[in-house]
């Protein structure tokens, strides 16, 4: 129960951390560009609620096959939105 736990405020943090960024990015942002980080802002927090039920909710049986797919499917989602975070940036201000 307590790997659960840890597994989630791993998540947590992570996803907060990540929204941080994204948040400052949109601080940094042309008006134009702000649409496209509200979205990466609802496919953070889609990736996050979706990450929680499915630990809440483990299948029986492949144990290790089930946490070793969910933690690639979150190393996935966060990749991805740190590309589309990188593509919206504003290079003349980095």
């Amino acid at each position: 129960m307590a790997k659960r736990r840890n597994l989630k405020k791993f998540i947590k943090y992570t996803s907060g951390s990540i929204t941080g960024f994204i948040l400052w990015e949109i601080s940094r942002a042309k008006e134009e560009k702000r649409p496209a980080y509200d979205q990466l802002l609802a496919n953070i927090i889609d990736l996050h609620n979706d990450m929680v039920s499915r630990i809440s909710h483990t299948e029986p049986g492949n144990v290790k096959g089930f946490y070793k797919k969910l933690k690639s499917d979150f190393s996935e989602g966060i990749n991805a939105i740190l590309t589309q975070t990188d593509e919206l940036a504003d290079k003349e201000q980095a």
